[in-house]
């Protein structure tokens, strides 16, 4: 059933107009003013907008430019309804990139037809739009002949995601819909256990790819949480179209399967470590991981939570602070705060 949103401030027109859509069998959602307006329709994705100007928070013409800079709304067609009937009015809308103008009083017939040739318009501009993205897609794909070309694809047609520090970006359990490539920060992916305690499974880099869940079924969930180190930058497609290359580039495919079986071999020394490392030598060792998963430099400061690191190395928050005021007094580390700087890497790997 088609969706309509209906900006309007005036109570009475707007519960007016909304059921006489939905008396038409549309489905049908509202909104006081653009403010609420603009977040339901980045929520709900509407099939059509019909929004009045002049309304407190955020009026019509500011709704408009709003959506227009949003990537998943800019298409959504959008109908000014006003009381602003003055030639300059009606220009200002259409130049803002409204697909029609409706002046009050109007009739049931105008209405209706205004939403149904609109809706026609843009069913028939997204077969277009959709032919010319699967027709780029394509030719695209076929140049992705190695893992630093899918990198150069994440690049170029890759969706940009923002993650603050400390932010899950997705949760054990939920929907896998996009696979993403890492261009700034770190991350960490990690279970809980039965006794509640965090266990780090995996960190990515600057140029990581992560999110993998199947390469075969779209549908499965997640298999670990990902929480974002630091600040982080991301490139991400959708886990579909990342299937799709891999399909069609075989040699790509294998390349991916050596990076995940080196990162398996990596978790399964990681195991080793934890069931039969001393404390030391876990802490050294997971101190150097960290240093070489989150910095250019390994030697560089890394800015990681204790219970972080004692979650990788498999000891007590406890125990491995410890370790690090050893460290410390060794001149192997120094600590600031959250910091930690390796100044000995060599005498470190030598107790790793």
């Amino acid at each position: 059933m088609t969706t309509i949103l209906i900006i309007e401030d005036d109570a009475v027109l707007r519960d007016n107009t909304a059921e006489l859509l939905e008396l038409s069998n549309y489905n049908v959602i509202t909104a006081p003013n653009g403010k609420v307006g603009v977040d339901m329709a980045r929520k709900q994705l509407p099939d059509i907008i019909i929004c009045d100007i002049m309304m407190p928070e955020l009026d019509g013409y500011e709704t408009l430019k709003t959506l227009s800079l949003n990537e998943t709304t800019k298409y959504i067609p959008f109908i000014f309804l006003s009381a602003k009937t003055e030639h300059k009015d009606i220009r200002k809308g259409m130049d803002l990139g409204a697909d029609d103008y409706i002046t009050k009083p109007f009739s049931e017939d105008e209405l209706i037809s205004a939403i149904e040739s609109r809706l026609a318009k843009a069913a028939i501009l997204k077969d277009y739009r959709q032919k010319e993205q699967n027709s780029i897609a394509k030719s695209d794909t076929e140049e992705i002949k190695s893992l630093n070309d899918l990198k150069n694809y994440f690049d170029d047609y890759g969706t940009v995601f923002t993650v603050e520090k400390d932010t899950i970006i997705y949760r054990e359990g939920d929907h896998s819909n996009y696979i993403y490539l890492l261009s700034k920060g770190s991350v960490k992916c990690h279970i809980i256990d039965e006794q509640g305690k965090e266990l780090i499974t995996a960190l990515y880099k600057e140029d990581d790819l992560f999110g993998f869940s199947s390469f075969i079924n779209n549908n499965l969930p997640y298999k670990e949480t990902a929480t974002a180190i630091d600040d982080v930058e991301m490139l991400g497609i959708s886990a579909m179209k990342f299937n799709e290359i891999l399909n069609e580039n075989h040699k790509v495919t294998m390349e991916l399967i050596q990076l995940l079986s080196d990162d398996l071999a990596t978790m399964k020394n990681q195991l080793l470590e934890m069931a039969y490392g001393s404390v030391n030598r876990k802490t050294a060792a997971t101190i150097i991981k960290f240093a070489e998963k989150i910095n250019r430099k390994p030697e560089d400061a890394i800015k990681i939570s204790r219970s972080d690191l004692a979650s990788v190395a498999g000891i007590a928050t406890e125990t491995l602070i410890r370790a690090l005021t050893s460290f410390k007094k060794q001149g192997l580390i120094k600590i600031d705060g959250r910091n930690i700087k390796v100044l000995d890497i060599s005498k470190l790997k030598h107790i790793a």
